[in-house]
């Protein structure tokens, strides 16, 4: 296999490759770390008996995410306030032409599944989105994680239930999301209290994940009442010469504040039976560079 033909191959699976690495990851920095880090291995390594590559590079990737993710529980790291994945472009343009297929791979790089995923075991996480999101086999993840295939069973099967035990249940239309977005955004910016009342769920979550860098709660809010009055305070105070981009950020629409040409803030929600059930604001300096970057 030559340089070139090795090149190519590597950079027809990177987008897979970043995908298994930021759903374990939860951090776009961290995820591209690890890819580039598989590509150093599969680059330096003799290729000559590989002849499934996306399995070989996937199982690469997989274990070095998983001792990233070891390094970073070990370390005991703490977060200021509450910790929401860092936001991750979703445009899946043509490479998933399938329907389905696609509202497997929004719905598991949703904010709510990876905030869940975050209380499982690096094994479980890395055998969870192996399976659930892109479809290997259990022999095949077996092989991947040096493990027998009944322990992999058990570990998908200990994660699932974990996953569908706590996870929120929201429609994933992205027509309805986009068009609640619209009228919230709306609403927020000309600070109509009744407007977005009528918009939220009686029970609807406000998460803000600010690492103690930015202004946001430091506790989730949680009634409509509290998030209705903490946004158009939030809007009354505004953001320095902003404006407002409309892209695709988790599988879903999202909204990213520019404050001048620096991206201040990422709003996105999470909606069913019509009313916005969850919102989720990211404004943690830190985890908007790789949109900055875009």
């Amino acid at each position: 296999m030559t340089t070139e033909t090795a090149t190519d191959l590597f950079e027809a699976h990177r987008p897979v490759l970043l995908g298994v690495a930021y759903r374990m990851l939860g951090r776009v920095a961290d995820a591209e770390d690890v890819v580039q880090e598989a590509w150093l291995r599969w680059s330096g390594s003799d290729r000559g008996d590989v002849r499934e590559p996306r399995g070989y590079l996937v199982r690469i990737t997989t274990r070095l995410a998983i001792d990233r993710l070891r390094q970073i529980k070990s370390r005991g790291e703490t977060y200021v306030g509450p910790w929401l994945p860092e936001p991750y472009v979703t445009d899946f343009g043509d490479t998933v032409p399938d329907t389905a297929e696609r509202a497997v791979l929004a719905d598991s790089v949703s904010l709510a599944v990876l905030v869940v995923m975050e209380s499982l075991s690096p094994l479980e996480r890395a055998v969870f989105v192996l399976r659930e999101a892109f479809g290997f086999p259990y022999a095949d993840i077996a092989a991947m994680l040096d493990r027998g295939e009944a322990a992999v069973r058990q570990l998908a099967g200990r994660a699932r239930k974990h996953v569908e035990e706590r996870r929120p249940r929201y429609e994933v239309d992205p027509a309805q999301r986009r068009d609640l977005t619209e009228r919230f955004l709306a609403a927020a910016g000309e600070g109509d209290l009744e407007g977005l009342m009528a918009l939220l769920a009686p029970d609807v979550r406000l998460v803000g994940d600010s690492g103690g860098k930015a202004r946001a709660p430091l506790r989730v809010l949680d009634t409509a009442d509290k998030v209705g009055r903490f946004l158009v305070g939030a809007a009354q105070k505004g953001v320095p010469d902003f404006s407002v981009r409309f892209l695709e950020l988790n599988g879903g629409p999202a909204v990213l504040v520019l404050s001048g040409d620096k991206p201040d803030s990422v709003f996105q929600l999470d909606v069913a039976d019509g009313q916005v059930q969850a919102v989720y604001i990211v404004r943690n300096p830190d985890k908007l560079r790789s949109l900055a970057a875009g």
